[in-house]
């Protein structure tokens, strides 16, 4: 997978995009931008798994699991938006 692959994908952590050579090449700006970008992505996608749960699964055989799992991509969404502050604040502390 390309880094540019792994963005796309959602991949936002900074340990796992330090693995692509090109990561230590960019300036601090600019590798927030890329965990910008693919939180964004990760949130979109999270964001119709959620749907597709709420929508798409038979309510009639197991109501309880249709909302556990809404239940579990929600927290998924929520914990997303921790570290998204989390991360602004640790990437604006610096300047290039």
């Amino acid at each position: 997978m390309t880094f540019e692959e792994a963005i796309k994908m959602g991949e936002y952590q900074p340990e796992k995009l330090s693995q692509y050579p090109e990561w230590a090449t960019f300036s601090r700006h600019v590798q927030w931008e890329y965990i910008s970008k693919a939180m964004a992505n990760r949130k979109t996608q999270l964001m119709r798994k959620w749907s597709e749960a709420i929508n798409f699964m038979d309510q009639s055989e197991i109501p309880e699991l249709k909302k556990k799992i809404a239940d579990s991509i929600f927290e998924q969404i929520r914990k997303l938006g921790e570290e998204k502050e989390k991360l602004y604040y640790e990437y604006s502390q610096y300047t290039d």
